[in-house]
């Protein structure tokens, strides 16, 4: 019905009849307003039809106006939601779409909790402190929001067992699930007294309200209003998208990292399906984290504390895995990276060995693992670790030093290892990715930027990102040269050109823990996908520029 409407309205527009917005009103538009502000840009309007696991964004221009894309909604009852930190929703959260579409006028009110809405750089940005008190609250955010923190009523003494006992969870750990590890990590007790010292005096352990100034970004303007955003909820709370990126046919896989299982989402309908990984530990956690593609489009995954990799079949949809061997094999063993790019020019595949700061390498025909030390020429006494991926055509391994400020070369053939230090200092360089130029993109995690390594030049070039703590996790250089970025702290999606320095941030409808990031550049404009590893979602942007 609604295409003979849109078909009849489109042939009497040609014939002079009716005016050309008829076809457009087969869709839900309206504006957005309060007291305080009247007509209000910058606010995430986002519905959810009754029953369905997809929910569709858009952004109110400067007239406080939005309009969704006709295509994107069908007849039915739709849950209603905003995001405009220091407002709320004053009036009904539902809307019924018709077959003619819809116009409704949404009315904001002041929160009475804006602490609430508070992302963690937010946070970061509101509470006192130096940078280096702040530097450790960062790794929190794997694990839980800095909310968490800063609500609490612990004081100092009671903050070191807390602290403790979080030193030993599982990296690929979440709320909804809860992983310790099975070799127990050494903690240092001053710096946990130190830490617990400065946490006592940035949560509610000595009133019932900070004693700060809560303090927030700005909604999203002009340039940043042109988008739309797509969730996709995933069946269970416990699924944890961690690496997401699309197939041939416009699926979407993800690593899960807390569950053993690749994850296959249909963008169309928002259908799930789950692939049981085996396991190959039973007492160890349970997960995924580095997903990547080989030459053939095969997936292969770093399964962490189960200590192996997986390769999974596109054609057959069966697994293959190869478990360290025993002797390498301990308690401690973790490997969260894996990059199979070149694993057809010499049949290798690289990955790391996180407790021990080593990279490790798969030989195929023999399913046994080297271990690599690619630090041993470099002074003692500095944290390193081994971290996102890269090889060239010649499988020559590129990887970050997320523990340090390095990035580093292990040559295929003779294992010749160089080091280049990145110009910030301490900088943590994170996830990476090689272009077909020979440009290695990255991400300096606690240095605010992102950056770039030319392999024939070696050089660098470094950028820093709009928003203070944003602590950007991974990077992605798309076919116009432009930079899409995320993390877990802004809940916002950076899009930045380098030639020009112009960016866009786009805010997400919801709290965001956004890990590895993918751009589909067959599409046009492209389209950016993640996964929200707190959040049990997969997302994907649509710029409309």
């Amino acid at each position: 019905m609604t295409r003979m409407l849109c078909l009849a309205a489109a042939i009497a527009f040609l014939l002079g009849a009716i005016d050309s917005n008829a076809c457009r009103a087969q869709s839900l538009a309206g504006s957005v307003s309060s007291a305080e502000e009247s007509a209000m840009e910058g606010v995430l309007v986002s519905v959810q039809k009754s029953g369905s696991p997809i929910a569709v964004t858009v952004v109110s221009d400067e007239r406080g106006r939005f309009r969704f894309p006709a295509a994107r909604l069908s007849p039915g009852r739709y849950a209603l939601r905003i995001r405009a930190v220091g407002y709320e929703l004053d009036g009904p959260q539902a809307v019924q779409l018709g077959a003619t579409g819809a116009e409704v006028a949404i009315r904001l009110r002041r929160t009475s909790d804006l602490a609430a809405q508070l992302t963690n750089t937010e946070w970061f940005i509101s509470m006192p402190g130096t940078a280096d008190d702040k530097r450790p609250l960062i790794e929190c955010m794997s694990c839980h929001t800095v909310e968490r923190i800063v609500r609490s009523t612990y004081d100092a003494e009671q903050f070191i067992p807390v602290l403790r006992r979080m030193a030993q969870y599982a990296n690929n750990t979440i709320q909804a699930r809860v992983q310790s590890r099975v070799a127990a990590r050494e903690v240092n007790d001053a710096s946990v007294r130190k830490l617990a010292s400065y946490l006592a005096t940035i949560n509610l352990s000595r009133a019932s309200q900070w004693d700060y100034e809560l303090q927030t970004l700005p909604r999203p303007k002009g340039r940043a209003t042109q988008v739309v955003i797509t969730e996709y909820d995933l069946p269970r709370q416990t699924i944890a998208p961690h690496d997401v990126r699309t197939d041939a046919q416009g699926n979407v896989w993800y690593s899960n990292f807390v569950e053993n299982f690749l994850g296959e989402l249909d963008p169309r309908t928002g259908a799930n399906r789950d692939y049981a990984i085996p396991v190959l530990k039973p007492d160890f956690p349970t997960g995924t984290l580095d997903l990547e593609a080989d030459a053939e489009g095969n997936l292969w995954l770093a399964m962490m504390f189960q200590a192996g990799l997986a390769r999974f079949d596109m054609t057959t949809k069966t697994f293959r895995i190869f478990p360290v061997q025993s002797e390498l094999n301990d308690d401690a063993m973790q490997q969260s990276m894996v990059m199979p790019h070149a694993l057809n020019v010499d049949g290798k595949v690289w990955t790391n060995d996180v407790a021990r700061q080593a990279i490790m390498r798969l030989d195929l025909e023999t399913g046994l693992y080297q271990r690599i030390d690619p630090f041993k020429l470099l002074s003692r006494g500095h944290p390193h670790s081994p971290y996102g991926m890269a090889a060239d055509a010649g499988d020559n391994l590129y990887f970050m030093d997320f523990g340090d400020e390095n990035i580093g070369r292990v040559d295929a053939r003779s294992g010749a290892i160089t080091i280049y230090p990145t110009p910030t200092p301490k900088s943590r360089p994170r996830r990476t990715m090689l272009d077909g130029d020979g440009r290695l993109w990255f991400t300096e995690f606690t240095a605010n930027k992102l950056a770039m390594f030319d392999l024939k030049a070696e050089s660098f070039k470094e950028w820093n990102v709009p928003t203070p703590h944003t602590y950007p996790y991974d990077v992605f250089a798309d076919k116009n040269g432009e930079l899409w970025s995320g993390g877990m702290a802004s809940d916002r999606v950076l899009r930045f050109d380098p030639q020009s320095g112009r960016s866009v941030e786009y805010l997400l409808p919801r709290s965001t823990n956004i890990r590895r990031v993918f751009v589909d550049n067959s599409t046009n404009p492209v389209t950016f996908w993640a996964g929200n590893n707190h959040g049990a979602e997969i997302l994907r942007i649509e710029p409309l520029d």
